[in-house]
């Protein structure tokens, strides 16, 4: 993908084989010397069975900047947690996990939830969250890098390449996103910001009008991509979702506190593949089918907070305008595989398609069904200022876990 194209909305950064690895460690390096930097890594217990992040860890222990790893663990019970411990016990960085089901944890969100702050619903948005609060607690890192557990691709190049924006001292960055292209198995992955993102959005378009916010969204190469790095400073005022629109989510938020200037996408690897989720078409509730409805949400949420008005009549007509699109794009997509020499399921692609034609409408109507639901997990600071020492308390809990729960 090496080029040097810019679209004028957000800086893109690419990787145009120029300058080794080492170079650019050496030089992230003495950024962390005044801008200590830490990596967050939300897992489900699971993940450690997989050989996955046994690559990601060994890749990992090879780092020479990094300040502090923190390792959200869900879904683990006490062994599990033991385990965990133990799996991560190879990196040689200051680390530490978080284990997000001990009873502690659970006193905690029952504190919040005496307040009604506590997250919603357990996920990937509720442990990054978690993770953050861990970090602010800390105090310590001026940088904040995040990426998923289940990339079997990973290299530790897509570290530094996503990290070196936000911590070089010369830029003004607040805000690093990754991309790639994503293949696997020899065939087209991303069926999600192909098959309905890019063309909801092109289609949003054409049915409301102009957007900033939209060209702002659309600017993105890889909108879905689960690696991004932050300036810790603005993380005590960023509202996680609760839902799978974690990714759509922080791009809104950061559209709303930062501005497009201090936002930028850097290519982070060439190939790219992780775990794939299931279309699910008969569950609501679970794989692609809930991930689409819930970015789909996050998008119309944060138009109608600009002021953009949705009615039924608005969706009907939306709906139709992105099938068409999205079919369109399909002929290309299937053009691009078949001169890449990469194999392409139109069938199952269109078979998302019609899902996420129908997810778009079902989406609309529970947006007007519900327009007081509160899909954030409250800001850090919200949270501080309701119970000011429960940060504190957090850091403690963690601590105490790690002390009381050796590993196995």
């Amino acid at each position: 993908m090496a080029d040097f194209h810019q679209n004028g909305n957000i800086a893109q950064f690419h990787n145009l084989r120029t300058r080794p690895l080492a170079e650019m460690d050496y030089e992230i390096s003495t950024f962390a010397q005044t801008r200590k930097i830490s990596l967050i890594l939300p897992s489900l217990y699971s993940e450690l069975e997989r050989p996955a992040l046994d690559n990601i860890l060994n890749e990992l222990a090879k780092v020479p900047y990094l300040h502090r790893i923190i390792i959200g663990l869900d879904r683990a019970d006490e062994a599990q947690y033991r385990h965990a411990r133990s799996f991560f016990a190879r990196l040689p960085q200051n680390h530490v996990v978080i284990w997000n089901d001990s009873p502690r944890m659970k006193a905690l969100m029952a504190r919040l939830e005496a307040l009604n702050l506590a997250p919603q619903e357990p996920g990937k948005g509720k442990n990054v969250w978690g993770c953050m609060g861990y970090l602010i607690a800390c105090a310590d890192s001026a940088v904040m890098a995040i990426h998923d557990c289940d990339i079997t691709t990973y290299s530790r190049e897509m570290l530094s390449r996503l990290v070196y924006p936000v911590a070089h001292p010369g830029f003004s960055y607040q805000l690093a996103k990754g991309f790639y292209p994503r293949i696997g198995n020899n065939k087209l992955g991303g069926r999600v910001t192909r098959n309905l993102v890019s063309p909801l959005l092109i289609s949003l378009k054409k049915v409301i009008g102009d957007r900033d916010y939209i060209d702002y969204l659309r600017a993105f190469r890889y909108p879905l991509s689960g690696e991004f790095a932050l300036r810790t400073a603005s993380l005590p005022d960023l509202r996680i979702p609760s839902d799978w629109g974690l990714e759509i989510g922080v791009l809104s938020e950061a559209w709303r506190n930062l501005g497009p200037r201090a936002v930028c996408q850097v290519e982070i690897a060439d190939i790219y593949d992780h775990k794939h989720q299931d279309l699910s078409p008969e569950d609501a509730r679970a794989g692609l089918n809930r991930m689409s409805m819930d970015i789909c949400k996050a998008i119309y949420r944060k138009l109608a907070a600009d002021g953009t008005v949705f009615t039924p009549n608005v969706f009907r007509t939306l709906k139709a305008t992105y099938y068409r699109r999205a079919l369109d794009m399909l002929d290309v997509y299937s053009h691009d595989a078949a001169m890449n020499g990469l194999t392409f399921d139109r069938h199952a692609e269109e078979m998302s398609i019609n899902l996420f034609a129908e997810n778009i409408m079902r989406a609309g109507q529970v947006f007007l069904d519900n327009p007081q639901e509160a899909p954030f997990i409250p800001n850090w600071n919200l949270v501080h200022s309701a119970d000011p020492t429960l940060l504190a308390d957090f850091k403690a809990a963690v601590a105490a876990d790690q002390a009381e729960f050796a590993p196995a």
